[in-house]
């Protein structure tokens, strides 16, 4: 990646780290849910 191009907005760059941490995001949510038994709605309350 050169100078010239900036790392925000619909950049590769960009979207490959958010493509990663909403996958990161979504492992999480599943093993807090295996682990205390309850959906994420739950635990926050909402149902």
């Amino acid at each position: 990646m050169t100078e010239e191009q900036g790392k925000f907005g619909f950049t590769r760059f960009a979207e490959n780290w958010n493509g990663r941490l909403a996958m990161l995001g979504f492992v999480i949510g599943l093993a807090t849910e295996y682990v205390t038994g309850q959906g994420i709605l739950s635990q926050l309350g909402l149902m």
